[in-house]
């Protein structure tokens, strides 16, 4: 017979059934023996003969005038009224370790969950972000205004698209900050930096000794997000293979940590951003449709710098008065050929480059004047429109090029070919610094970690040097 199991003879049964349901019904003890009479005893009449049972008492487990269980022996003897009132002892002490015991899981689980709330929150402080608003009166950026306004509201899904560096995060940043979840946490999370290997750790958390190295419990990213917005982005990065777990909370809006069996609900908004097209990603196979149209409720179209140059004179200025704040710069302003070279250019790093070249010129500033070098960026743009003219570009939504007025559309494999080389250029403009105010991280407008992750990807790596496994600010 199986005594650990809650099946067979020892399945559960309502209350006001049997002697023990009764005492949890009543909150009222019960102390019994044969020569009472009440019998049958048990479910099992013959298991009272074979055992000699010759008595029963029963205590309920109360706290708080809540009846939390009941404290039943079986025994071969008579149980006096003092041996009944020492179980009466025992239930009490039993009915406040159970609840001490409830509350003490329940108190850790909010101190992991406001640990880690805390550690992002530490976070955001030390990073500087622009959250006054978007910069730029341009037709285009009207339009991704208009469109955040319409869904910030709600409580859809949104998947931000747009080229690196066009502000695809602040996009997310105002969604959530103009919607009703605004008091709850934002989470961002970059998935290309995951480890294949710790996707379901770091998503859904962890208990202690679910494998090697969880040493304690952890709180997933979606577990922190309960009750606000979760920022994924490069949702592209993720594993094929990984991206059903993914969709199994988007869809169901609950999650199981590993080395877990407690299945737990969350409440958890997603805005996910991609420089890719998830759409043609699908359609051939390396991104989960189903998933695409989960995350793509409302899809937001960030345009690229070159589409909206109305705004480079705003966004330089905004860009200079904040690098200016910072030291001793004060005094700096933009000339007209200032303004003419910086809307000249290209700009295929975006705002995030726009940013970086007015604190590089801020830094080489030499006798209040501005020194702005577009020249390092090579063929991905020209100081001037006759050189621009001259160059391939990347014309917004269809990836087409005008090359000698011929009209051409790049394939998926030119494409990496193209991203791989930019990649590879601006290391070597940087002395193959990954991180670091003058790394290429910085200078393409992405994380240390994102670059490190795309170069092992592509095989890129400094000559005569292995690829260190991570970004430092000597590599």
């Amino acid at each position: 017979m199986q005594w650990n199991h809650l099946e067979g003879n020892f399945k559960r049964f309502p209350l006001d059934v049997r002697k023990v349901g009764r005492i949890a019904a009543t909150g009222i003890g019960q102390n019994l023996s044969l020569e009472d009479g009440d019998a049958p005893w048990a479910a099992i009449p013959d298991w009272i003969l074979s055992e000699n049972i010759q008595s029963f008492s029963g205590q309920p487990l109360v706290f708080d005038d809540k009846v939390l269980g009941v404290l039943a022996v079986f025994s071969r003897k008579s149980v006096s009224e003092e041996d009944f009132q020492w179980l009466r002892t025992f239930a009490d002490h039993a009915a406040v370790s159970l609840t001490n015991a409830a509350a003490f899981e329940e108190i850790q689980e909010l101190k992991d969950s406001m640990e880690m709330e805390r550690d992002y929150l530490r976070e955001e402080v030390r990073v500087e972000k622009n959250r006054k608003g978007f910069v730029g009166e341009s037709p285009a950026l009207m339009q991704v205004i208009k469109q955040v306004d319409l869904v910030a509201p709600m409580a859809a899904n949104v998947l931000v698209h747009g080229e690196t560096g066009t502000g695809k995060e602040h996009v997310a940043t105002v969604v959530h900050e103009s919607s009703d979840r605004s008091y709850g946490p934002m989470v961002r999370v970059n998935c290309a930096s995951i480890p294949r290997e710790l996707f379901e750790s770091e998503f859904f958390g962890h208990v202690k000794g679910a494998f090697t190295g969880a040493i304690r419990d952890r709180v997933g990213k979606f577990q922190v997000a309960h009750g606000g917005t979760l920022f994924l982005d490069e949702i592209g990065e993720i594993p094929l293979e990984l991206q059903g777990k993914l969709l199994r909370v988007l869809q169901e809006g609950t999650f199981t940590r590993v080395g877990e069996d407690k299945t737990r609900e969350v409440d958890v908004r997603v805005v996910a951003a991609t420089n890719r097209d998830l759409k043609r990603e699908a359609s051939e196979g390396r991104f989960r449709e189903d998933l695409y149209y989960r995350l793509a409720v409302f899809p937001i179209e960030i345009p690229p710098l070159r589409a909206r140059k109305e705004d480079i004179p705003l966004l330089a200025s905004f860009f200079l008065k904040k690098a200016t704040a910072k030291g001793t710069s004060a005094g700096l302003v933009l000339r007209r050929r200032d303004v003419e070279a910086l809307m000249a250019y290209d700009w295929p790093g975006n705002v995030r480059e726009l940013q970086n070249v007015v604190e590089r010129a801020v830094i080489l500033a030499t006798a209040d004047r501005l020194h702005f070098d577009l020249s390092p960026m090579g063929s991905a743009g020209s100081a001037s429109p006759a050189a621009s003219s001259a160059q391939p570009s990347v014309v917004d939504g269809a990836t087409p090029l005008v090359q000698g007025g011929v009209t051409s559309v790049l394939t998926e494999t030119q494409m990496r070919d193209v991203e791989a080389s930019n990649l590879r250029r601006a290391l070597e403009m940087c002395g193959w610094r990954v991180s670091g105010a003058s790394g290429a991280a910085a200078l393409l407008g992405i994380r240390p970690t994102t670059l490190t992750s795309r170069m092992k990807k592509m095989g890129i790596q400094r000559p005569g040097l292995q690829l260190p496994d991570t970004p430092n600010d000597g590599s």
